[in-house]
């Protein structure tokens, strides 16, 4: 009887963690992971279009700070504002969700938020 008991209660604990590892997994819809920012981003010619419609608007205008160079790869300046990318935007071009972004001297600035490496420059149309 006791070694019946162990079984079951060893098979028990194996079904329960194998149970709680599934849980783990599962995400709802609303909980859909993204994929994490990169240093680059490639946006057709349409979504640049998109997002400057999108974004432009929203952005607080900034003026760079001496001897930045607005180029993909570079790293934004601590005095430079970054804003999260809109919902707006991030449903138009769902590509551009994980990013964060700045309005700088008439070009929109696409900005990894994890190491402020701009992964994008788009210019206004």
């Amino acid at each position: 009887m006791t070694k019946q008991l162990s079984l079951a209660l060893a098979a028990a604990v194996l079904l329960g963690g194998t149970l709680t590892a599934s849980a783990a997994g599962m995400q709802s819809p609303s909980e859909k992971m993204w994929p994490p920012a990169k240093d680059t981003v490639s946006l057709t010619a349409d979504q640049q279009k998109t997002a400057w419609n999108d974004l432009s608007g929203q952005a607080e205008k900034q003026t760079a700070p001496p001897s930045f160079f607005r180029a993909v790869g570079n790293v934004v300046s601590s005095s430079v504002k970054l804003q999260p990318i809109t919902t707006k935007a991030a449903g138009d071009v769902p590509a551009l969700r994980p990013y964060s972004f700045a309005m700088m001297e008439g070009q929109l600035l696409i900005v990894n938020p994890s190491d402020k490496k701009i992964a994008a420059v788009i210019t206004r149309w």
